[in-house]
């Protein structure tokens, strides 16, 4: 029996069970290739982020188990004080290279990199410029620096410059901030403009681009390449574990700020160090991609493929124009059975309901993949067709 403290928590989940919110997790048996085992069965795998299928890239794998080799399994240190492995400071090299920036920062994931970046750049007294649609990882980064959060309507720069003129003067100095690619809808943030903002009202500038890198730009090097910024936007946050297909996070940019947050982020000065297995397998990636565009091409060949046939079916795939592809369906009990269908025909790609999207807009989100082949994705049509038709959907 649950005691009388915890009540609430039963009643909690109750709640979300019953409204089709709870979320019961798939667990997972094998590599995330083009198609994978999922709870027990082989599924093509149109759900994870690994863009360009390097996750299990034979040269990836290779670059991890020589560390372990190397290296051993952990650091067992911060890396202010006995972390910092060779590898690290190669993979910041190797990252700032690919990026056209003069220096990077690594640490634990994306989410933290955010937490890295914002809180030393901003606190009491000064104000944080929001995009309403900015990830969470951005929202909470945003909140533990104290700073003032003015949020303005999704990649709406005059709304954003509408907010910079009633707020900027009440405060020390502005930062603003958003998303690349918003992973939800996989629509893109107009940095052109948002930069041309920033410069009139003197504003630092910060993109998380999770999902822009390995995508985005020349050979995938991001959405600050692909709107032909270098040098320009003050800050970048990056992730490994999507498109570069390991784990782990990056703050890259102009290098005072680099070299700042190396003395100022708490991520970096108070958790361990990130393998050394996995920092290898992040150097391998940036190599990869360094060398060759292939597998960036192959996923916009795939993206063109899928979106294309998915819009002459009659679905509603918003207004992605990347790789993310949401498959609108609105009502999120509608999703999940969707979901649940496919699954049951041998696709993986799950639904998302509130709170990851907002109330009344849930949808199936397809990730597509350099790694899936051309019957890969006749199939994964045919079934979207099936169920489409069978609840009424197309």
């Amino acid at each position: 029996m649950t005691e009388a403290k915890l009540t609430w928590i039963e009643d909690e989940l109750t709640s979300l069970k019953e409204s089709g919110l709870f979320i019961n997790l798939r667990v997972i048996d094998s590599a995330p290739g083009a198609w994978m085992q999922v709870d027990g069965k082989r599924v093509l795998n149109l759900c994870t982020n690994n863009y360009l299928g390097l996750a299990n890239d034979e040269r990836l794998m290779r670059a991890a188990k020589q560390a372990v080799d190397d290296f051993g399994v952990g650091p067992t240190a911060v890396r202010s004080i006995a972390g910092t492995l060779a590898l690290h400071v190669e993979l910041e090299r190797a990252v700032a290279a690919f990026k056209g920036v003069e220096d990077a920062l690594y640490v634990q994931s994306g989410f933290v990199a955010n937490q890295a970046a914002l809180v030393p750049l901003v606190g009491r007294g000064d104000v944080i410029f929001s995009d309403r649609l900015n990830h969470a990882s951005i929202i909470d980064g945003a909140r533990l620096s104290r700073a003032k959060i003015v949020v303005y309507e999704h990649a709406d720069t005059d709304d954003l410059e509408a907010k910079v003129k009633e707020h900027l003067s009440q405060y020390r100095r502005g930062l603003v901030v958003t998303d690349g690619v918003f992973s939800m809808d996989g629509d893109i943030a107009p940095l052109d403009k948002i930069y041309a903002v920033a410069e009139t009202y003197g504003l630092m500038t910060m993109v998380d681009d999770a999902h822009g890198e390995g995508v985005l730009g020349e050979g995938g090097r991001g959405i600050v390449d692909h709107f032909g910024l270098h040098g320009k936007f003050d800050v970048e946050i990056g992730t490994f574990s999507k498109a570069f297909g390991v784990v782990g996070g990056v703050v890259a940019g102009k290098k005072v700020i680099v070299d700042y947050l190396r003395q100022k982020a708490r991520p970096f000065l108070f958790s361990n160090a990130v393998t050394a297995a996995d920092t290898a397998g992040c150097l391998a990636a940036v190599n990869v991609l360094s060398e060759s565009t292939d597998l960036v091409d192959r996923l916009w060949k795939n993206t063109d493929i899928f979106k294309s046939a998915m819009v002459l079916l009659g679905f509603d795939v918003g207004n992605s124009v990347t790789p993310i592809t949401p498959v609108m369906l609105g009502d999120v009990k509608l999703a999940k059975n969707f979901s649940q269908r496919l699954f049951d025909e041998d696709v993986f790609a799950m639904a998302l309901g509130f709170p990851t999207v907002p109330q009344g807009l849930a949808r199936i989100r397809v990730m597509l993949s350099a790694a899936l082949s051309q019957d890969d994705l006749d199939y994964g049509l045919e079934k979207f067709e099936k169920i489409g038709r069978e609840l009424g959907v197309i």
